[in-house]
């Protein structure tokens, strides 16, 4: 399985190393079948903070993916407004599991992919979201078939369970999040994070679509 992380220039740094770090544990665990990339537009990007980042993979490889998660960042509107790089993401939910979470709701819903269905994004984010057509709901986290989107920085840690629970199943998603969760809170952790993404975290092993 392949997971492709969208990362564009003035990318937020939680959004896109959060997802990448808790979607790797699966291979240190012995998954030698699990791969995650950082996809990019350029070999190199840079975050609103200064972070340079290098690529793992271009758009089009991404779009090739099992599951692609589109971040967010400072510089979206204008990603958004850029038909060329628009048409390198050819992205398909019947065959692909796809997330966004803050702006990234926004290229979801500027693709065409969200259509009726009401998503979450951040609350910068929001008035765009919605002018685009979209009806956005107060909740860190909502998914129907293979579309989810997510709320605030903080709430990456959903999209990471969300795309681990549909592609290796709840038990796989339930361990990660126990790793990274904090001491003292790992029980609670887990218990809210499978609450919030349940009952869309449906284990939909072997393939998709589910």
């Amino acid at each position: 399985m392949h997971v492709a992380i969208l990362t564009f220039e003035g990318f937020n740094e939680l959004d896109s190393l959060v997802a990448y770090g808790m979607l790797s544990r699966l291979r240190l665990l012995g998954d030698a079948d699990w791969r995650v990339s950082i996809a990019s537009p350029t070999p190199r990007v840079t975050s609103m903070n200064g972070l340079a980042l290098e690529a793992h993979i271009d758009l089009p490889a991404a779009c090739q993916a099992d599951a692609v998660l589109i971040g967010s960042g400072m510089k979206t509107r204008e990603v958004a407004a850029d038909a060329a790089l628009m048409g390198q993401l050819q992205l398909d939910p019947a065959r692909q599991l796809i997330a966004a979470q803050c702006s990234g709701t926004f290229l979801l819903a500027k693709l065409g992919l969200l259509g009726d269905l009401p998503a979450c994004t951040d609350l910068t984010s929001k008035p765009w979201v919605q002018a685009a057509g979209v009806r956005v709901v107060n909740r860190p986290f909502i998914a129907q078939g293979n579309l989810a989107t997510a709320g605030g920085c903080l709430a990456a840690p959903y999209l990471a369970a969300w795309f681990i629970a549909r592609l290796k199943g709840e038990a796989a998603a339930r361990e990660v999040l126990h790793y990274f969760a904090p001491v003292g809170e790992k029980e609670a952790y887990v218990a809210r994070a499978m609450a919030c993404i349940a009952p869309a975290a449906v284990d939909c092993r072997p393939g998709l679509p589910a």
